[in-house]
């Protein structure tokens, strides 16, 4: 059974850190791109970062310099890093499994959280992510 179960959210003041992680079973995990998705209080499902197998990376603009993405294959995880939280950053982060390499941007960026579809294999369940000011 494919899982992907993150951890490491929680509630933190702005300009704090936290580290989430994002552990997968079920499947070849160093052959596989890799991706976090986030949904704030307006329930919009926004893409944050991908990693690829072979670990070429991509941010969006809000969070670049910010948070860095990460793997451990040995450890079947992949990680974000987020520094100088602001209360924007505020939201449910998932962690999912693309089902193909390399998919261009316009198919990953616009989609529902949590939603298996052609391009997703697997989701996490979803870990909370507060910032206050």
């Amino acid at each position: 059974e494919v899982q992907l179960v993150e951890s490491g959210g929680g509630s933190v003041q702005a300009g704090g850190s936290l580290r989430l992680s994002c552990t997968a079973s079920g499947f070849t995990f160093d052959d596989s791109d890799m991706g976090w998705y986030r949904q704030g209080p307006g329930n919009e499902c926004a893409l944050v970062s991908t990693i690829t197998y072979d670990s070429s990376t991509y941010y969006t603009d809000s969070v670049k310099g910010r948070f860095t993405i990460s793997k451990d294959n040995a450890k079947n995880t992949v990680f974000l890093q987020m520094n100088s939280l602001k209360p924007e950053d505020t939201a449910v982060y998932y962690c999912a499994r693309f089902r193909y390499r390399r998919l261009p941007l316009f198919l990953i960026a616009r989609v529902t959280c949590a939603l298996r579809t052609s391009n997703f294999a697997a989701w996490g369940q979803g870990t909370q992510v507060t910032v206050s000011s």
